[in-house]
């Protein structure tokens, strides 16, 4: 398979991204992109004088490499942080701390004509192809507005590539006249990939690119993408919340959350075998068509913590199907959720809505909550906290559990513990942690 060079016009050879050869030389050539400790803040100002009072912590130390040819998945919900991360490789954002480096060279230091390589060589496909286009710009314009930007002053010439591109993305080379509104958003999106191929790219972040499409567009776009990859040994940073997809189009995954990234391994390592909660929870959202597939841990809590204000120790742990009991708490594994589960529900202020007859007896069917625990001392502070609630004093409430309930997961922020040769960043793989009494479902 041949390409050709649409700067100087010459014909490389392309051996395809799955071969041989190019798996064996990712393992030992140096990663074309680097992302260590990456952090970017977001300052909170209020009042009339604009003064900072906290800040969005919405990439906080991420760290991850990606080889020449591959394609890494970034996952996690919305708000994870995983866009944020995509416009600071770009230089769309300004990083905190941390450093990116493409082909061992430090981005931030970059200035001239080796930043203007570097832009030429990484390229962005957004999530909505109706925001991707001026509606008054012709698409053959728009298409070819990266090769003028770069220096192609033959109008010919740009339009002739920009018609072949069109071709290979399934349009037609007849299409360059033609305005945004007159194509479908699947089209659009083709239109897109073409716009960030046009100036032979390195890298291609995708952030989202099909989620605004429907399943059978998607199907066509994602297939596209690959093949694409494929033809022009292109590395892809995919950003995504579809597990499914990922799991079609990546090598390698990353999984983010609320700013860090709690796990990494293959596609298949995260998604077969999942080794961090957060993981579990994620592939748990996802639809199964076995009415009886009930194995995977569903959260304790729906609510997602303010990224200006995130939990102490491990970020996911007020959510954590899997959260570390106190080493000195005697509880089942059932009646240890039901009360972390009423515990941070209290702390989060997000009760389920009260009716006229609220008392002690709904509040701790609403949880779960028995008459008495076997714990003295949890059963105490649970009475306690119930009492609380249901006269409103939520604050109470919350000092009252907090003492008893305290564990690792809130206390200490775990490292990236390793499992099974890959990190994940978790205190149940940390050896100096007691994480018993309960094994984790599904080892």
């Amino acid at each position: 398979m041949t390409m050709t060079d649409r700067r100087d016009g010459a014909s490389t050879s392309v051996s395809g991204h799955g071969s041989e050869t190019q798996a064996q030389t990712a393992e030992t050539s140096q990663p074309l992109l680097e992302v260590d400790s990456l952090r970017t803040y977001y300052p909170i100002h209020r009042g009339w004088l604009r003064r900072k009072v906290g800040e969005v912590r919405a990439v906080d130390g991420v760290s991850f490499e990606l080889r020449q040819g591959e394609t890494l998945g970034l996952v996690g919900e919305s708000g994870s942080g995983k866009s944020t991360v995509a416009r600071t490789i770009m230089g769309l954002e300004e990083a905190t701390d941390g450093e990116v480096r493409f082909e061992g060279t430090a981005v931030g230091e970059l200035t001239g004509s080796e930043l203007r390589a570097f832009r030429r060589k990484v390229q962005l496909i957004v999530q909505d192809p109706n925001e991707a286009f001026s509606p008054r710009m012709r698409i053959g314009e728009a298409v070819a507005e990266p090769l003028r930007l770069n220096g192609m002053d033959d109008a010919d010439r740009r339009r002739a590539i920009v018609a072949d591109l069109l071709e290979r993305v399934g349009l037609s080379g007849d299409d360059v006249d033609r305005y945004p509104h007159e194509f479908s958003g699947g089209e659009k999106q083709r239109i897109a990939i073409a716009r960030a191929l046009v100036v032979n790219p390195d890298l291609i972040i995708a952030d989202e690119p099909t989620s605004a499409l429907d399943s059978r567009v998607q199907s066509d776009v994602l297939a596209l993408l690959d093949d694409v990859r494929r033809e022009f040994d292109i590395s892809v940073l995919f950003i995504s919340h579809d597990i499914d997809v990922v799991r079609l189009f990546c090598d390698r995954l990353a999984v983010m959350y609320l700013g860090e990234m709690v796990e990494k391994g293959t596609v298949e390592e995260v998604l077969d075998f999942p080794a961090h909660p957060y993981t579990r929870v994620l592939l748990g959202s996802v639809p199964s068509l076995d009415p009886a597939d009930r194995t995977l841990a569903r959260p304790l809590t729906e609510t997602v913590p303010d990224p200006a204000d995130p939990p102490g120790g491990c970020r996911f742990h007020t959510r954590c199907p899997e959260l570390i009991p106190p080493e000195d708490v005697d509880l089942s594994r059932e009646h240890w959720q039901a009360v972390a589960n009423f515990r941070f529900t209290v702390e989060a202020n997000e009760l389920p809505e009260r009716t006229e007859s609220a008392d002690e007896t709904w509040l701790r069917a609403q949880f779960g909550l028995p008459e008495t625990l076997p714990d003295d001392r949890v059963d105490t502070a649970v009475n306690d906290a119930v009492d609380a609630v249901v006269v409103g004093d939520l604050d109470r409430a919350t000092d009252v559990l907090a003492d008893p309930l305290s564990t690792v997961c809130e206390r200490e922020k775990p490292a990236h513990s390793d499992h099974q040769g890959r990190p994940v960043s978790c205190h149940r793989y940390d050896p100096a942690v007691e994480s018993e009494p309960w094994p984790w479902a599904g080892e």
